[in-house]
């Protein structure tokens, strides 16, 4: 029998993922673990299985298919938590969030860059993983969400935080690399806050140019499958143009999902129409995810691994807590530790490692094993610490 091409095994392998979340889905409901966690174990398995037995170095299963799913499955989260950020919940839960996201942002990347440089660590090893540590899952922590069935302040709180993060995350990296330039070498710093502008900026006006008309036409089409067909497009179309003129995906598709809530009357039906098809590709995103793990890194990025680690859950759950104490009787519904609902990380913690691994190369290998195996840590531990801190009273 002759071996399959690699279009054939692909579509065998999409077929056994999908296979799998199923029994993974039974598993979750009898067990009430995180559908995610097993999920991101399933990944870890396959790298095992790839690298340990079969001897490929590097485990992508889906081979060149990985990114555009992975980047896809996170554009359709991005639009349904722009989806949430109404202007009326806006009124009502706007200042908590940015107290609590800012918070969380400046405490936690103190935490991390102090914490490193006091052990001994190099600065560009210290900055990019505190600037790294900035970033959320959004896809791990909206699922979880939906997972406890909980609703209220404290739910919309915290998705409108994970919400706006990838915008802080950008930023927070951007500066973090160009102060790194100006020290090295003074041109690398400014190249690199003027990329960090155009993500943010440009992605805000894609998301503009792109909801307005999608907001105009959901209000004329009828519901059902043109409806979907809409909905996908602009998914495409968003994962698309994002990537050709390197703009943050997360953060363009979030503001279209603002401006088609905020605008159009017949809102609920393309966010409905992305809700029924997002789950198999968050399928392929979690396994994925667990699927990047390098086992030959572990060894040299392990200690560095269990600090880093470490830093940055201290610093969500205490960077939570002094939002919290900021914002008073204001912040008395929130449970006290809702930094630690900010603990799963993944897709772009992992596109920031590159970038940093690029920038200071010599350095390279143990930033990016470092943040790849502690994505793989937070991607299953994350999602109970969310569901445990919804699940709290404030």
């Amino acid at each position: 029998m002759p071996n399959p091409d690699p279009g054939t095994t692909h579509l065998l392998f999409i077929g056994l993922l999908l296979s799998l979340s199923i029994l993974a889905d039974v598993v979750a409901t009898r067990t009430r673990l995180p559908r995610i966690s097993l999920l991101v174990l399933i990944g870890v398995g396959v790298a095992a299985f790839q690298q340990g037995i079969l001897g490929q170095g590097e485990a992508r299963p889906l081979g060149e298919l990985s990114e555009p799913l992975i980047n896809i499955a996170l554009v359709m989260v991005a639009f349904l938590l722009g989806g949430e950020l109404t202007l009326e919940r806006l009124r009502t839960t706007g200042p908590v969030i940015v107290v609590l996201s800012v918070s969380v942002i400046v405490v936690g990347a103190i935490a991390v860059a102090s914490g490193l440089i006091a052990m001994g660590y190099p600065l560009a090893v210290a900055f990019s993983l505190a600037a790294i540590s900035v970033a959320t899952d959004p896809a791990a922590v909206s699922e979880a969400i939906r997972d406890s069935g909980q609703e209220g302040i404290q739910v919309q709180v915290i998705q409108g935080i994970v919400a706006i993060d990838d915008a802080w995350g950008i930023l927070v990296f951007g500066l973090a690399m160009a102060g790194l330039g100006f020290v090295t070498s003074g041109d690398a710093g400014a190249a690199t806050l003027l990329t960090a502008g155009w993500e943010l900026g440009g992605a805000v006006l894609a998301g503009v140019l792109l909801g307005a008309p999608a907001a105009w036409l959901t209000g004329r089409l009828r519901p059902g499958e043109p409806t979907q067909a809409e909905a996908l497009a602009l998914v495409f179309l968003i994962a698309g143009i994002t990537e050709y003129m390197h703009l943050s995906s997360l953060l363009t598709a979030m503001v279209a999902g603002f401006v088609i809530v905020n605008t159009s009357s017949h809102h609920t039906r393309s966010f409905a129409e992305i809700e029924h098809i997002e789950w198999p590709f968050l399928v392929f995103f979690f396994v994925l995810s667990g699927a990047s793990v390098d086992f030959d890194y572990l060894g040299s990025a392990g200690m560095l691994l269990a600090v880093y680690i470490g830093l940055r859950v201290l610093g969500r759950y205490a960077g939570g807590r002094a939002g919290l104490a900021l914002l008073g009787r204001h912040g008395q519904r929130m449970s006290r530790d809702v930094g630690l609902a900010l603990t799963p990380q993944a897709g772009v913690a992992m596109g920031m490692a590159l970038l940093a691994a690029e920038r200071h190369p010599q350095y390279g290998s143990l930033i990016v094993a470092t943040v790849v195996t502690s994505t793989i840590v937070f991607e299953l531990v994350g999602p109970l610490l969310v569901k445990r801190v919804v699940s709290s009273p404030g």
